[in-house]
């Protein structure tokens, strides 16, 4: 690891998928087979490691209680939502970006203005966005920050500055290819999508755009995300095989996991969902200690040569 906490791989490559024949092409037959794939079937069977995820997920060590059954829906909720959670079921925009476009007068429904807030409307309704709408919307940015260890991915918290605060024209990557003019104005309402604990480090991504906040990290994103993990201990084939398809938390089963071995000490990850500590606690279950965590891609975009601590923005023909 770096002085600066991050993860170098080996001959300075970050991407394992652009190196099919790199260094672990002539690992040990033994670690070698540990590679699994997403396609391996789940088995059935309670998962050894579910009580220790559970356990750990509690101070006390104890399996957690269950969480309260939330509330039925309501026929009102079902067959007329709100219209501001329409706008961002029919994924034209946020829940947030909806209710600004309706006290603008932005929305109709069925041919009419609507600008109440609250107002529900049909499934079946027409809607119809006006055009200053789309022109808000086009000047929305997203930014994209190798974030350091140290700052948080949110709010500022036990004295800790959040990574936002790294959005400073000095901070800016000198090989931004970007032409956009950085201006104050481009913090205002940037959300993280996505987040990385205090301790890890890599691509952190911050948007203005709702659509590009709920494609990353929406209950049904399937945006893959991918890692660098550096372990000590040691890990069994058992206990790979529990990492890639065996594990629970908050007593939900994970969805598949990619795992396979970087290198000697450092793990490769490659999740669909993002779950609080995910990785660590996964890690921790069979036995392993993250001593290093680094994000290094978010679907089909690359931290690459980005500096920590330093940010740039996403580029208009680059897609996640």
């Amino acid at each position: 690891m770096n002085t600066d906490g991050s993860i170098e791989p080996p001959d300075g490559h970050l991407l394992l998928s652009q190196h099919p024949n790199g260094p672990l092409a002539s690992f040990n037959k033994r670690r070698a087979s540990y590679h699994h794939n997403m396609n391996k079937p789940t088995s059935n069977e309670p998962s050894p490691w579910a009580d220790a995820l559970a356990r750990q997920a509690s101070p006390e060590g104890k399996r957690p209680a269950p969480r309260p059954a939330a509330p039925p829906q309501t026929a009102a909720d079902t067959d007329t939502p709100r219209l501001s959670k329409r706008l961002s079921e029919l994924g034209l925009c946020s829940r947030r970006e909806a209710e600004e476009w309706i006290v603008n007068g932005w929305v109709r429904v069925d041919g009419e203005v609507v600008d109440v807030l609250g107002s529900r409307v049909s499934r079946t309704a027409n809607i119809d966005i006006d055009a200053a709408a789309a022109d808000a919307q086009s000047r929305q940015v997203t930014v994209l920050l190798n974030k350091p260890i140290g700052y948080v991915s949110g709010q500022p918290e036990d004295g800790h500055e959040a990574a936002i605060k790294l959005i400073e024209p000095e901070n800016r990557w000198e090989q931004d290819q970007n032409p956009l003019r950085f201006v104050p104005v481009h913090r205002k309402g940037l959300a993280t999508a996505g987040r990385l604990d205090i301790d890890s480090t890599g691509l952190l991504v911050l948007t203005q755009d709702g659509r590009i906040a709920r494609h990353l990290i929406g209950n049904d994103s399937a945006v893959e995300k991918e890692y660098l993990v550096r372990v000590s201990g040691e890990l069994t084939e058992e206990g790979m095989d529990a990492l890639s398809h065996g594990l629970s938390l908050d007593g939900k089963p994970l969805k598949p996991v990619k795992v396979s071995w970087q290198n000697e000490h450092q793990l490769r990850f490659v999740l669909r969902e993002g779950k609080k500590r995910q990785i660590r606690r996964m890690c921790e279950a069979v036995g392993l200690q993250v001593t290093g965590l680094k994000r290094i891609r978010i679907g089909s975009v690359v931290l690459g040569q980005l500096p920590a601590g330093q940010w740039r923005y996403l580029l208009p023909n680059e897609r996640f």
